[in-house]
């Protein structure tokens, strides 16, 4: 998060290609004060191309082939927005991103790579390009699991004869080998030898192919592709359960929508890495054209131009002189031979062998090292003397954001008994359910709830996303319809360029949330504080009485509509330690509304929303207003993934113990800690009859969501115990 200096520059680099991510981690170990950073990407990964033919082949896998764009971007205090880039106003310096709005920069860089989508009938519907990698990754992984499954028979095309063609139809040759089938694969090269490869090279490469059974079609010109067959000019039809497209370098196509000075395509830059003409914009790697020093597309450029670009990126934020990109003329190429082998070509001269692979593997296990080995956050300790108890406190886990930084609610709960009155009026409930509850004078009720949420990630308007579906959550808990928000921003000091960026972010994505939710934004209050916090209050309305906690019947079940485990992801992000992926994921949910939800569950006898006391403080809710005891059924709780094997590493909420303690559990055996773990945007959690909980259960399906029921409430004292 950030520190004392306000904001006054935003720096956004878009995609997260080799250059980008080492600029990340130079960043994050001497950020540039005052400069805001983003990260604009499809995912929260990016694959490495250096061990892509690697994890084809089996020897590497998928952690160990993608690059944690995530980690990263923590590490580097950047927020990373996930999507794709589609356009860019240069006039305006604003970027397109779909579904999240323009992003707007005082300084970016562009490093998205290449594709190898390929203009013939039938590529896009039947095939896959080689690029972008993670995409065909993932196409590769199931047609090899429905190949070994029986479902499809080890056919496959590779379209192009260069270096990265041959190297993936041998890997893919050697998995099939691995995987017990007779594989069937050819290289399709229109040419009459292979291309980009001198003679020495090309003869090692083409007789390892023959080794492994891999065809060449040279010469051959393809006309069009189906979901069975390449079909090339004058000759028999090339057999193809898979075709992959690996015929030379393309750029993507939203370049050329835009007015970027482009060379065939590609992004025209001058020595310092700039584009030309535009003192706030760079490219690099290889969907940058070097002007200068033109130079073949190959990873090992994008990765000696990073230091360069991250110095002058700072300089253009600053003011400073920028520094030249001087690129070796001539580089090493270590192509991989599908096992453990490999031939390494420079200046014309070749060599092969298992040496070379175990080289090659040093050097490629290197690179994703200095990504993976990032240092872990760090507190520092108070100058001079302080008051009795301040070490004790700092000894604990740091504050954890979203609702793991809420108040312990036996604490609330203490509060309560001790201050709040009795009420009167219109009120009918007060403090203590998830929202207080009004008559409305024409009839009918409505509800009334605050919340608000500790910033956890960088991102704005996902945290403004997330916040507002936390706050509505305590209306749907009680079956009403959301009425109006009024919205709290706590932002941290900028200038009051980036105050009026930020809060457009910001209100574009809560009106996305509110309104679709069907109410209104009524107004709010936004002051500087030392760290952005974001809230709303919420009103709702229903004609019968709301749902609480405490209407519950001895036999009801207890359904839950969202996994736990959001509190051990976000302190295990905090960090660094939670995978991208999983980060990823479970913000995702946390941002998914629940309204379809509220709406199935509207006839609950009871109902919550799991949020900071973790799913054992408000199964204890229901227990306590409801007079009764909870049995719950461990193995049928849902979990986000990843979470678990976080908490089996230790890594838990700073709430963690004071929920333990408020919400004790009976158990044989040993007790979840997943259970005490604080949520934010968590699920509902509704007590009703089995035969509605298991018609509850078929409508959520049938709406493509998911209501798991986890436990019984029976007639006895208030408790919980696990089976």
């Amino acid at each position: 998060m950030q520190g004392d200096l306000p904001l006054t520059r935003d720096l956004v680099l878009v995609g997260g290609g080799h250059a980008h991510a080492l600029v990340l981690r130079k960043w994050g170990m001497n950020p540039l004060p005052g400069a805001r950073l983003t990260v604009i990407n499809p995912g929260p990964t990016a694959p490495y191309t250096g061990v892509m033919p690697g994890h084809i082949a089996g020897h590497y896998a998928r952690d160990e082939l993608e690059i944690d764009l995530m980690r990263l971007c923590r590490h580097a205090g950047a927020r990373l927005i996930l999507g794709a880039a589609t356009g860019i106003d240069r006039a305006a310096q604003e970027i397109t991103v779909p579904g999240h709005g323009p992003v707007a920069y005082d300084v970016a860089s562009i490093d998205v790579g290449i594709t190898a989508k390929m203009d013939l009938p039938g590529f896009a519907e039947h095939a896959v390009p080689a690029k972008p990698l993670d995409v065909y990754a993932a196409r590769w992984r199931a047609f090899l699991a429905a190949v070994e499954a029986g479902d499809l028979p080890p056919e496959v095309a590779v379209i192009g004869g260069g270096v990265a063609g041959c190297e993936l139809a041998m890997a893919m040759a050697f998995a099939l080998r691995q995987a017990g089938a007779q594989p069937a694969v050819t290289v399709v090269e229109h040419g009459p030898q292979l291309s980009g490869m001198a003679p020495r090279t090309e003869t090692m490469v083409r007789r390892r192919m023959a080794d492994l059974g891999v065809n060449l079609a040279l010469g051959a010109e393809v006309t069009r592709i189906t979901g069975t067959e390449v079909i090339v000019k004058g000759r028999t039809p090339i057999p193809a359960a898979l075709c992959v497209g690996a015929a030379g370098a393309v750029p993507h196509g939203w370049l050329a929508q835009t007015d970027l000075p482009l060379h065939n395509g590609f992004i025209r830059v001058g020595a310092d890495l700039g584009v030309v003409e535009d003192a706030a914009l760079f490219a690099v790697g290889d969907c940058a054209h070097l002007e200068a020093t033109p130079r073949p597309k190959a990873g090992v450029f994008a990765v000696r131009a990073a230091p360069v670009l991250h110095d002058n990126l700072r300089a253009a934020l600053s003011g400073a002189e920028r520094r030249a990109f001087k690129p070796q003329k001539h580089y090493l190429k270590l192509i991989s031979l599908g096992g453990k082998s490999a031939v390494a070509e420079r200046n014309g001269l070749a060599l092969g062998g298992a040496l070379l692979w175990q080289w090659k593997d040093r050097i490629d296990r290197k690179f994703m090292d200095q990504l993976d080995d990032l240092p872990v956050m760090k507190r520092e300790a108070p100058i001079g003397p302080t008051a009795s108890g301040v070490q004790d406190a700092l000894a604990g886990k740091p504050l954890c954001g979203g609702c793991g930084a809420k108040v312990g609610g036996a604490i609330l709960g203490e509060l309560l008994v001790k201050v709040q009155p009795p009420v009167t009026g219109d009120v009918v409930t007060g403090a203590g359910d998830d929202a207080a509850i009004l008559r409305r004078p024409g009839g009918g009720f409505q509800v009334i709830s605050t919340d608000h949420l500790r910033g956890f990630i960088e991102d704005p308007a996902l945290m403004t996303r997330i916040a507002a579906v936390h706050a509505l959550g305590d209306v749907w808990a009680m079956g009403a319809k959301p009425q109006v928000a009024l919205s709290t921003v706590i932002m941290p000091r900028m200038s009051p360029e980036l105050q009026a960026r930020t809060l457009r972010e910001i209100a574009a994505a809560a009106q996305d949330v509110i309104g679709a939710a069907g109410a209104q934004i009524v107004g709010g209050h936004t002051t500087m504080g030392a760290e952005l916090t974001i809230g709303f209050t919420v009103t709702g309305t229903r004609e019968d009485m709301p749902i609480g906690v405490g209407g519950a019947q001895p036999g009801d079940v207890l359904m839950l509509t969202r996994p736990i485990g959001a509190g051990v992801i976000l302190a295990g992000h905090m960090a660094g330690s939670a995978p991208g992926r999983v980060v990823a994921d479970a913000l995702r949910l946390m941002a998914t509304p629940q309204a379809r939800e509220a709406e199935i569950l509207a006839n609950a006898h009871a109902m919550t929303d799991v949020t900071g006391f973790g799913l054992a403080g408000h199964v204890q809710a229901i227990c306590r207003a409801s007079g009764l005891a909870a049995e719950l059924w461990g193995d049928a709780v849902p979990i986000y993934p990843g979470a678990q094997a976080l908490s089996d590493q230790g890594v838990a909420s700073s709430l963690l113990a004071v929920n333990q303690a408020d919400a004790p559990i009976r158990a044989a055996g040993p007790i979840n800690p997943l259970l005490h773990d604080p949520q934010t945007a968590g699920g509902l959690l509704a007590a009703l009859p089995e035969t509605a909980a298991k018609a509850a259960e078929a409508r959520l399906a049938a709406a493509g969501l998911k209501g798991h029921i986890i436990g019984r409430l029976e007639a006895r004292a208030p408790s919980i115990r696990l089976r």
